[in-house]
Protein backbone atom coordinates (compact mmCIF):
# COMPACT_ATOMS: atom_id res chain seq x y z
CA UNK A 1 0.00 0.00 0.00
CA UNK A 2 0.84 3.51 -1.12
CA UNK A 3 2.79 5.03 2.23
CA UNK A 4 0.54 7.93 1.71
CA UNK A 5 -2.65 5.77 2.41
CA UNK A 6 -4.15 4.50 4.98
CA UNK A 7 -3.90 7.78 7.54
CA UNK A 8 -6.66 7.77 8.75
CA UNK A 9 -5.39 6.17 12.37
CA UNK A 10 -3.24 9.16 13.25
CA UNK A 11 -4.78 12.28 10.84
CA UNK A 12 -8.07 13.56 12.19
CA UNK A 13 -11.18 14.14 9.92
CA UNK A 14 -10.75 18.00 8.45
CA UNK A 15 -12.57 19.90 6.30
CA UNK A 16 -12.16 23.27 4.81
CA UNK A 17 -12.36 26.03 7.19
CA UNK A 18 -15.90 27.21 7.55
CA UNK A 19 -16.93 30.80 7.99
CA UNK A 20 -18.12 32.02 11.49
CA UNK A 21 -22.21 31.82 11.30
CA UNK A 22 -22.57 35.55 12.47
CA UNK A 23 -20.57 36.76 9.44
CA UNK A 24 -22.04 33.91 6.47
CA UNK A 25 -25.37 34.73 7.54
CA UNK A 26 -24.80 38.56 6.47
CA UNK A 27 -24.21 37.03 2.48
CA UNK A 28 -25.18 34.60 0.03
CA UNK A 29 -21.43 33.68 -0.55
CA UNK A 30 -20.50 29.78 -0.33
CA UNK A 31 -19.94 29.16 3.71
CA UNK A 32 -16.68 26.91 2.90
CA UNK A 33 -13.13 28.14 1.89
CA UNK A 34 -10.95 26.51 -0.66
CA UNK A 35 -9.28 23.13 0.74
CA UNK A 36 -5.39 24.21 0.05
CA UNK A 37 -4.08 21.39 -2.06
CA UNK A 38 -2.20 20.00 1.05
CA UNK A 39 -4.68 19.50 2.93
CA UNK A 40 -6.92 17.93 0.66
CA UNK A 41 -3.87 15.40 0.06
CA UNK A 42 -3.59 14.97 3.75
CA UNK A 43 -7.68 14.14 4.19
CA UNK A 44 -7.67 12.10 0.85
CA UNK A 45 -4.50 10.04 2.52
CA UNK A 46 -6.89 9.10 5.34
CA UNK A 47 -8.83 6.27 2.93
CA UNK A 48 -8.69 3.09 3.75
CA UNK A 49 -8.19 1.96 -0.27
CA UNK A 50 -10.65 -1.23 1.05
CA UNK A 51 -11.43 -4.08 -1.37
CA UNK A 52 -15.07 -3.26 -1.39
CA UNK A 53 -15.42 0.40 -1.40
CA UNK A 54 -19.24 0.85 -0.53
CA UNK A 55 -18.90 4.48 -0.50
CA UNK A 56 -18.78 3.63 -4.81
CA UNK A 57 -21.28 1.34 -3.82
CA UNK A 58 -23.56 3.81 -2.36
CA UNK A 59 -22.99 6.83 -4.73
CA UNK A 60 -25.48 6.73 -7.64
CA UNK A 61 -22.65 7.24 -9.94
CA UNK A 62 -20.37 4.84 -8.36
CA UNK A 63 -17.99 7.06 -8.97
CA UNK A 64 -14.49 5.55 -8.49
CA UNK A 65 -13.80 7.64 -5.26
CA UNK A 66 -10.49 5.25 -3.57
CA UNK A 67 -8.71 5.55 -7.44
CA UNK A 68 -9.57 9.71 -7.00
CA UNK A 69 -8.79 9.81 -3.46
CA UNK A 70 -5.56 7.91 -3.97
CA UNK A 71 -4.15 10.34 -6.39
CA UNK A 72 -4.96 13.34 -4.53
CA UNK A 73 -2.97 12.09 -2.00
CA UNK A 74 -0.09 11.58 -4.29
CA UNK A 75 -0.68 15.35 -5.89
CA UNK A 76 -1.50 13.76 -9.28
CA UNK A 77 -4.29 16.27 -9.91
CA UNK A 78 -4.63 16.03 -13.63
CA UNK A 79 -5.32 11.92 -13.71
CA UNK A 80 -7.61 12.66 -10.59
CA UNK A 81 -9.65 14.97 -12.48
CA UNK A 82 -9.52 12.28 -15.29
CA UNK A 83 -11.03 9.61 -13.10
CA UNK A 84 -13.79 11.97 -11.34
CA UNK A 85 -15.04 12.79 -14.60
CA UNK A 86 -15.05 9.94 -16.15
CA UNK A 87 -18.26 8.93 -14.38
CA UNK A 88 -19.98 12.25 -13.41
CA UNK A 89 -20.86 15.02 -15.83
CA UNK A 90 -20.80 18.02 -12.51
CA UNK A 91 -18.35 16.73 -10.43
CA UNK A 92 -17.85 19.93 -8.41
CA UNK A 93 -22.08 20.35 -8.01
CA UNK A 94 -22.28 17.09 -6.56
CA UNK A 95 -18.75 17.85 -3.94
CA UNK A 96 -20.94 20.82 -2.77
CA UNK A 97 -24.57 19.56 -3.05
CA UNK A 98 -24.99 15.71 -2.19
CA UNK A 99 -25.54 14.71 1.10
CA UNK A 100 -22.53 12.90 1.67
CA UNK A 101 -23.75 11.76 4.79
CA UNK A 102 -26.22 9.37 3.60
CA UNK A 103 -24.06 8.66 0.86
CA UNK A 104 -20.82 8.27 -0.16
CA UNK A 105 -19.54 9.08 3.62
CA UNK A 106 -22.07 7.93 5.99
CA UNK A 107 -21.33 4.18 3.87
CA UNK A 108 -16.95 5.08 4.44
CA UNK A 109 -16.27 1.54 5.95
CA UNK A 110 -13.51 3.84 8.79
CA UNK A 111 -16.53 6.56 9.48
CA UNK A 112 -17.80 4.51 12.71
CA UNK A 113 -14.48 4.54 14.56
CA UNK A 114 -12.61 7.39 13.32
CA UNK A 115 -14.71 9.77 11.20
CA UNK A 116 -15.45 9.12 7.67
CA UNK A 117 -13.27 10.47 5.02
CA UNK A 118 -14.39 14.35 3.56
CA UNK A 119 -14.99 13.20 0.30
CA UNK A 120 -17.17 15.68 -0.67
CA UNK A 121 -14.92 18.38 0.13
CA UNK A 122 -11.99 16.46 -1.93
CA UNK A 123 -14.52 15.57 -4.97
CA UNK A 124 -14.71 19.91 -4.89
CA UNK A 125 -11.24 20.17 -4.92
CA UNK A 126 -10.28 18.30 -7.35
CA UNK A 127 -12.75 20.25 -9.91
CA UNK A 128 -11.73 23.74 -8.64
CA UNK A 129 -8.50 23.21 -9.19
CA UNK A 130 -8.73 21.45 -12.83
CA UNK A 131 -11.26 24.23 -13.47
CA UNK A 132 -8.12 26.82 -12.51
CA UNK A 133 -5.80 25.03 -14.58
CA UNK A 134 -7.52 24.61 -17.33
CA UNK A 135 -7.90 21.32 -17.57
CA UNK A 136 -11.57 21.51 -18.33
CA UNK A 137 -12.37 21.97 -22.08
CA UNK A 138 -14.90 21.74 -24.38
CA UNK A 139 -14.88 18.46 -26.27
CA UNK A 140 -14.91 17.50 -30.29
CA UNK A 141 -16.73 13.71 -30.71
CA UNK A 142 -14.90 11.50 -33.08
CA UNK A 143 -17.24 11.26 -34.87
CA UNK A 144 -20.41 13.67 -36.00
CA UNK A 145 -23.83 11.57 -36.41
CA UNK A 146 -26.59 13.16 -38.76
CA UNK A 147 -29.26 12.01 -36.02
CA UNK A 148 -30.26 14.60 -33.74
CA UNK A 149 -31.69 14.57 -30.33
CA UNK A 150 -34.42 17.18 -28.26
CA UNK A 151 -33.66 17.41 -24.86
CA UNK A 152 -36.85 18.59 -22.90
CA UNK A 153 -35.03 20.16 -19.70
CA UNK A 154 -31.92 22.30 -18.87
CA UNK A 155 -31.81 20.78 -15.69
CA UNK A 156 -28.94 18.46 -14.46
CA UNK A 157 -30.18 15.30 -15.69
CA UNK A 158 -31.08 17.53 -19.41
CA UNK A 159 -27.07 18.42 -19.11
CA UNK A 160 -25.88 15.20 -18.59
CA UNK A 161 -27.52 13.73 -21.48
CA UNK A 162 -27.22 16.29 -23.69
CA UNK A 163 -23.27 15.92 -22.90
CA UNK A 164 -22.99 12.00 -23.35
CA UNK A 165 -25.18 12.18 -26.53
CA UNK A 166 -23.08 14.91 -28.05
CA UNK A 167 -19.53 12.88 -27.21
CA UNK A 168 -20.87 10.35 -29.52
CA UNK A 169 -21.63 12.50 -31.91
CA UNK A 170 -25.27 13.46 -31.86
CA UNK A 171 -26.63 16.66 -33.11
CA UNK A 172 -28.28 18.15 -29.62
CA UNK A 173 -30.99 20.66 -28.94
CA UNK A 174 -31.99 21.52 -25.22
CA UNK A 175 -35.30 23.19 -24.66
CA UNK A 176 -35.94 24.73 -21.08
CA UNK A 177 -38.80 27.45 -20.09
CA UNK A 178 -36.17 29.25 -18.03
CA UNK A 179 -33.67 32.19 -19.41
CA UNK A 180 -30.99 30.47 -18.08
CA UNK A 181 -29.84 26.62 -18.09
CA UNK A 182 -29.27 24.74 -15.22
CA UNK A 183 -32.77 24.49 -13.83
CA UNK A 184 -32.79 23.69 -9.91
CA UNK A 185 -29.26 24.00 -9.64
CA UNK A 186 -29.48 27.96 -10.82
CA UNK A 187 -33.44 28.84 -9.37
CA UNK A 188 -33.93 25.91 -6.70
CA UNK A 189 -30.36 25.92 -4.78
CA UNK A 190 -29.16 29.04 -3.24
CA UNK A 191 -25.63 30.73 -3.48
CA UNK A 192 -24.15 29.66 -0.17
CA UNK A 193 -24.11 26.26 -1.16
CA UNK A 194 -23.62 26.69 -4.80
CA UNK A 195 -22.18 29.86 -6.75
CA UNK A 196 -24.24 30.29 -10.17
CA UNK A 197 -20.73 30.62 -11.68
CA UNK A 198 -20.05 26.92 -11.27
CA UNK A 199 -23.39 26.10 -13.40
CA UNK A 200 -22.14 28.89 -15.84
CA UNK A 201 -19.31 28.07 -17.09
CA UNK A 202 -20.82 24.29 -17.45
CA UNK A 203 -23.17 25.21 -19.65
CA UNK A 204 -20.92 27.27 -21.25
CA UNK A 205 -18.64 24.19 -21.91
CA UNK A 206 -21.62 22.35 -23.66
CA UNK A 207 -22.25 26.03 -25.87
CA UNK A 208 -18.64 25.88 -26.65
CA UNK A 209 -19.24 21.41 -27.76
CA UNK A 210 -21.91 22.66 -30.17
CA UNK A 211 -25.11 21.66 -28.18
CA UNK A 212 -27.39 23.88 -28.98
CA UNK A 213 -30.23 25.84 -26.62
CA UNK A 214 -33.30 27.02 -26.74
CA UNK A 215 -33.85 29.27 -23.70
CA UNK A 216 -37.62 30.82 -22.94
CA UNK A 217 -39.06 27.94 -24.79
CA UNK A 218 -42.05 26.56 -23.34
CA UNK A 219 -42.71 23.04 -24.92
CA UNK A 220 -46.61 23.28 -25.58
CA UNK A 221 -46.35 26.87 -25.93
CA UNK A 222 -44.22 27.93 -27.63
CA UNK A 223 -43.29 24.70 -29.66
CA UNK A 224 -45.27 21.46 -29.49
CA UNK A 225 -44.31 17.68 -28.72
CA UNK A 226 -45.50 17.18 -32.14
CA UNK A 227 -43.24 19.47 -33.79
CA UNK A 228 -40.34 18.18 -32.01
CA UNK A 229 -40.48 14.86 -32.95
CA UNK A 230 -40.99 15.60 -36.49
CA UNK A 231 -37.51 17.91 -35.99
CA UNK A 232 -35.51 15.29 -34.24
CA UNK A 233 -34.93 11.33 -34.24
CA UNK A 234 -35.51 11.25 -30.53
CA UNK A 235 -36.32 13.12 -28.22
CA UNK A 236 -35.85 13.16 -24.19
CA UNK A 237 -38.35 14.49 -21.34
CA UNK A 238 -35.99 15.64 -18.59
CA UNK A 239 -38.17 18.43 -16.97
CA UNK A 240 -37.96 17.34 -13.48
CA UNK A 241 -40.73 17.59 -10.83
CA UNK A 242 -41.70 21.00 -9.57
CA UNK A 243 -45.30 21.45 -8.76
CA UNK A 244 -45.54 21.59 -5.05
CA UNK A 245 -47.28 19.62 -2.74
CA UNK A 246 -50.39 21.30 -1.02
CA UNK A 247 -50.51 21.18 2.67
CA UNK A 248 -54.64 20.10 3.63
CA UNK A 249 -54.55 22.68 6.68
CA UNK A 250 -57.27 25.80 7.28
CA UNK A 251 -55.44 29.03 6.17
CA UNK A 252 -53.61 28.01 3.29
CA UNK A 253 -54.69 30.16 1.22
CA UNK A 254 -54.22 33.36 3.42
CA UNK A 255 -51.55 35.87 2.41
CA UNK A 256 -47.52 35.29 2.70
CA UNK A 257 -48.34 31.73 2.59
CA UNK A 258 -45.22 30.79 0.42
CA UNK A 259 -44.68 27.83 -1.64
CA UNK A 260 -40.79 26.73 -1.39
CA UNK A 261 -39.45 27.21 -5.00
CA UNK A 262 -41.35 30.23 -5.22
CA UNK A 263 -39.56 31.69 -2.19
CA UNK A 264 -35.92 30.07 -3.94
CA UNK A 265 -35.99 31.36 -7.16
CA UNK A 266 -37.22 35.17 -6.61
CA UNK A 267 -33.80 35.07 -4.20
CA UNK A 268 -31.82 33.14 -6.50
CA UNK A 269 -33.11 35.69 -9.72
CA UNK A 270 -32.13 38.30 -7.45
CA UNK A 271 -28.93 37.32 -6.34
CA UNK A 272 -28.23 37.26 -10.45
CA UNK A 273 -29.11 40.80 -10.54
CA UNK A 274 -32.55 40.67 -11.59
CA UNK A 275 -35.62 43.20 -9.86
CA UNK A 276 -38.36 40.76 -8.73
CA UNK A 277 -41.70 42.80 -8.36
CA UNK A 278 -43.03 40.38 -5.36
CA UNK A 279 -39.93 40.93 -3.69
CA UNK A 280 -39.91 44.49 -4.05
CA UNK A 281 -43.52 44.80 -3.05
CA UNK A 282 -42.16 42.94 0.33
CA UNK A 283 -44.22 39.62 -0.32
CA UNK A 284 -41.25 37.42 -0.77
CA UNK A 285 -38.86 39.67 1.22
CA UNK A 286 -38.29 37.90 4.53
CA UNK A 287 -36.75 41.01 6.02
CA UNK A 288 -37.73 41.57 9.32
CA UNK A 289 -40.58 38.85 9.67
CA UNK A 290 -40.66 35.88 11.40
CA UNK A 291 -40.68 33.09 9.54
CA UNK A 292 -42.29 29.57 9.97
CA UNK A 293 -41.38 26.79 7.58
CA UNK A 294 -42.78 23.98 7.43
CA UNK A 295 -41.04 20.98 6.07
CA UNK A 296 -37.60 18.91 6.51
CA UNK A 297 -36.02 17.89 3.75
CA UNK A 298 -33.13 20.07 1.80
CA UNK A 299 -35.33 21.91 0.31
CA UNK A 300 -36.98 23.12 3.58
CA UNK A 301 -33.16 23.91 4.95
CA UNK A 302 -32.56 26.25 1.64
CA UNK A 303 -35.27 28.53 2.96
CA UNK A 304 -34.85 28.90 6.49
CA UNK A 305 -31.35 29.54 5.66
CA UNK A 306 -31.81 31.96 2.74
CA UNK A 307 -34.65 33.26 5.34
CA UNK A 308 -31.92 33.89 8.04
CA UNK A 309 -29.88 35.82 5.03
CA UNK A 310 -32.92 38.15 4.38
CA UNK A 311 -32.67 39.41 8.05
CA UNK A 312 -35.75 37.75 9.03
CA UNK A 313 -36.88 38.90 12.82
CA UNK A 314 -36.89 34.53 13.46
CA UNK A 315 -36.88 31.54 11.63
CA UNK A 316 -38.55 28.47 12.63
CA UNK A 317 -38.35 24.98 11.23
CA UNK A 318 -41.73 22.74 11.79
CA UNK A 319 -40.95 18.79 11.07
CA UNK A 320 -43.66 16.06 11.95
CA UNK A 321 -40.62 13.59 12.85
CA UNK A 322 -37.74 13.76 15.04
CA UNK A 323 -34.23 15.00 14.04
CA UNK A 324 -33.24 11.29 13.39
CA UNK A 325 -35.68 10.75 10.58
CA UNK A 326 -35.62 13.83 8.97
CA UNK A 327 -35.27 13.29 5.18
CA UNK A 328 -32.60 16.24 4.57
CA UNK A 329 -28.92 16.30 5.36
CA UNK A 330 -27.81 16.50 9.23
CA UNK A 331 -25.09 18.97 7.74
CA UNK A 332 -27.07 20.90 6.42
CA UNK A 333 -29.39 20.77 10.02
CA UNK A 334 -26.38 21.42 11.78
CA UNK A 335 -25.51 24.68 9.64
CA UNK A 336 -28.99 26.41 10.02
CA UNK A 337 -28.64 26.01 13.69
CA UNK A 338 -25.19 27.62 13.68
CA UNK A 339 -26.85 30.66 11.88
CA UNK A 340 -29.98 30.76 14.19
CA UNK A 341 -32.51 28.73 12.98
CA UNK A 342 -35.17 27.46 15.63
CA UNK A 343 -36.15 23.96 14.32
CA UNK A 344 -39.38 22.44 16.60
CA UNK A 345 -39.10 19.37 15.65
CA UNK A 346 -42.41 16.43 16.51
CA UNK A 347 -44.37 19.46 15.27
CA UNK A 348 -47.18 19.64 12.79
CA UNK A 349 -48.99 22.41 11.57
CA UNK A 350 -53.06 21.85 13.05
CA UNK A 351 -53.98 25.54 11.07
CA UNK A 352 -52.72 28.96 9.46
CA UNK A 353 -53.85 31.47 11.46
CA UNK A 354 -55.02 35.00 10.21
CA UNK A 355 -58.07 36.96 8.41
CA UNK A 356 -56.21 38.11 5.47
CA UNK A 357 -52.60 37.91 6.02
CA UNK A 358 -50.62 35.52 8.57
CA UNK A 359 -50.31 35.86 11.90
CA UNK A 360 -49.52 32.69 13.39
CA UNK A 361 -49.47 28.67 13.00
CA UNK A 362 -51.29 26.51 15.39
CA UNK A 363 -49.17 22.80 15.71
CA UNK A 364 -49.51 20.61 17.82
CA UNK A 365 -46.74 17.88 18.93
CA UNK A 366 -46.11 14.73 17.46
CA UNK A 367 -45.15 11.21 18.61
CA UNK A 368 -43.97 8.21 16.88
CA UNK A 369 -45.97 5.51 16.50
CA UNK A 370 -46.22 1.79 14.39
CA UNK A 371 -44.04 0.93 12.31
CA UNK A 372 -45.81 1.17 8.26
CA UNK A 373 -44.88 -1.04 5.50
CA UNK A 374 -41.05 0.31 5.22
CA UNK A 375 -40.09 -0.22 8.89
CA UNK A 376 -40.72 3.39 9.10
CA UNK A 377 -42.32 5.12 12.71
CA UNK A 378 -45.65 6.80 11.32
CA UNK A 379 -45.88 10.30 13.41
CA UNK A 380 -49.27 10.55 15.04
CA UNK A 381 -50.46 14.20 16.88
CA UNK A 382 -50.40 13.84 20.70
CA UNK A 383 -53.69 14.73 21.96
CA UNK A 384 -54.07 18.01 23.95
CA UNK A 385 -50.75 19.40 22.94
CA UNK A 386 -51.29 22.52 20.33
CA UNK A 387 -49.03 25.45 20.35
CA UNK A 388 -49.29 28.91 18.34
CA UNK A 389 -45.88 29.87 16.30
CA UNK A 390 -45.91 33.81 15.63
CA UNK A 391 -45.65 33.91 11.84
CA UNK A 392 -45.78 37.15 9.12
CA UNK A 393 -44.59 34.77 6.64
CA UNK A 394 -44.96 30.72 6.51
CA UNK A 395 -43.17 29.02 3.62
CA UNK A 396 -44.59 25.35 2.22
CA UNK A 397 -41.57 23.24 1.82
CA UNK A 398 -43.26 19.63 1.28
CA UNK A 399 -41.65 18.25 -1.78
CA UNK A 400 -42.71 18.28 -5.11
CA UNK A 401 -44.54 16.59 -7.73
CA UNK A 402 -44.75 16.17 -11.63
CA UNK A 403 -46.42 18.53 -13.43
CA UNK A 404 -49.64 17.19 -15.95
CA UNK A 405 -47.33 16.73 -18.80
CA UNK A 406 -50.21 14.97 -21.53
CA UNK A 407 -52.00 18.52 -20.81
CA UNK A 408 -49.01 20.61 -20.75
CA UNK A 409 -47.55 19.43 -23.78
CA UNK A 410 -51.03 18.63 -25.41
CA UNK A 411 -49.88 14.88 -25.99
CA UNK A 412 -52.91 13.05 -24.42
CA UNK A 413 -51.00 9.67 -25.29
CA UNK A 414 -48.06 9.76 -23.29
CA UNK A 415 -48.61 7.72 -20.40
CA UNK A 416 -48.17 8.96 -16.38
CA UNK A 417 -48.79 6.69 -13.49
CA UNK A 418 -51.27 7.75 -10.88
CA UNK A 419 -48.21 9.94 -9.24
CA UNK A 420 -47.99 12.07 -12.72
CA UNK A 421 -44.84 11.03 -13.44
CA UNK A 422 -44.37 9.08 -16.72
CA UNK A 423 -44.40 5.68 -17.43
CA UNK A 424 -41.22 4.15 -18.89
CA UNK A 425 -39.96 0.77 -20.25
CA UNK A 426 -36.72 0.65 -17.38
CA UNK A 427 -35.21 -1.33 -20.11
CA UNK A 428 -35.13 0.77 -22.48
CA UNK A 429 -36.62 4.45 -20.47
CA UNK A 430 -38.45 4.83 -23.63
CA UNK A 431 -42.01 6.47 -22.87
CA UNK A 432 -45.33 5.58 -24.54
CA UNK A 433 -44.10 7.29 -27.49
CA UNK A 434 -41.76 5.96 -30.14
CA UNK A 435 -38.54 7.53 -30.08
CA UNK A 436 -39.60 9.79 -27.03
CA UNK A 437 -37.65 8.62 -23.84
CA UNK A 438 -37.80 10.43 -19.93
CA UNK A 439 -35.40 10.36 -17.25
CA UNK A 440 -35.05 12.22 -13.95
CA UNK A 441 -37.54 13.48 -11.34
CA UNK A 442 -40.21 12.95 -13.93
CA UNK A 443 -39.87 9.26 -14.04
CA UNK A 444 -38.44 8.57 -10.69
CA UNK A 445 -40.33 11.36 -8.67
CA UNK A 446 -38.48 14.01 -6.73
CA UNK A 447 -35.34 13.52 -5.84
CA UNK A 448 -31.46 14.27 -5.80
CA UNK A 449 -29.48 16.26 -8.17
CA UNK A 450 -26.92 12.79 -8.06
CA UNK A 451 -29.97 10.88 -9.50
CA UNK A 452 -31.14 13.42 -11.97
CA UNK A 453 -27.23 13.06 -13.24
CA UNK A 454 -27.29 9.23 -12.84
CA UNK A 455 -30.62 8.84 -15.18
CA UNK A 456 -29.50 11.62 -17.72
CA UNK A 457 -26.53 9.34 -18.30
CA UNK A 458 -28.52 6.00 -18.70
CA UNK A 459 -30.93 7.71 -20.90
CA UNK A 460 -28.06 8.65 -22.96
CA UNK A 461 -26.98 5.33 -23.16
CA UNK A 462 -30.28 3.81 -23.87
CA UNK A 463 -30.97 6.37 -26.34
CA UNK A 464 -27.17 5.72 -27.92
CA UNK A 465 -28.42 1.99 -28.51
CA UNK A 466 -31.72 2.76 -30.17
CA UNK A 467 -30.66 5.65 -32.13
CA UNK A 468 -27.76 3.00 -33.30
CA UNK A 469 -29.90 0.16 -34.07
CA UNK A 470 -32.50 3.09 -36.35
CA UNK A 471 -29.24 4.33 -38.19
CA UNK A 472 -28.17 0.11 -38.99
CA UNK A 473 -31.54 0.23 -40.86
CA UNK A 474 -30.82 3.36 -42.72
CA UNK A 475 -27.11 3.83 -43.31
CA UNK A 476 -27.44 7.24 -45.14
CA UNK A 477 -28.34 8.72 -42.13
CA UNK A 478 -25.97 7.53 -39.57
CA UNK A 479 -22.36 9.46 -40.20
CA UNK A 480 -21.47 13.24 -41.66
CA UNK A 481 -17.50 12.79 -41.11
CA UNK A 482 -17.27 10.88 -44.42
CA UNK A 483 -18.78 13.28 -46.55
Amino acid sequence: MNGKMLKFTDTPQAMPDKRPADTRAQDFAEIYTPFVQERAEEQAGRCSQCGIPFCQVHCPLHNNIPDWLKLVAEDRMEEAYEVASATNNMPEVCGRICPQDRLCEGNCVIEKEFDAVTIGAVEKHILDHAWEQGWVKPFTPPVERRQSVGIIGAGPGGLAAAEELRKRGYQVTVYDRYDRAGGLLIYGIPNFKLDKEIVARRHQRLVDSNIAFRLNTEVGRDVTMAELRQTHDAVLIATGAYKARDLKVPGVGLDNVIPAMEFLTCSNRRGLGERVADFDSGRLDARNKRVVVIGGGDTAMDCVRTAIRQDAASVTCLYRRDRANMPGSQQEVKNAEEEGVAFHWLSAPEAILGDHTVTGVRAYRMRLGARDATGRQAPEPVPDSTETIPADMVILALGYDAEDLPVLFGEPALDVNRWGTVKVDHASMMTSLDGVFAAGDIVRGASLVVWAIRDGRDAAAAMHKWLSAKAGAHPRSAAIAAE
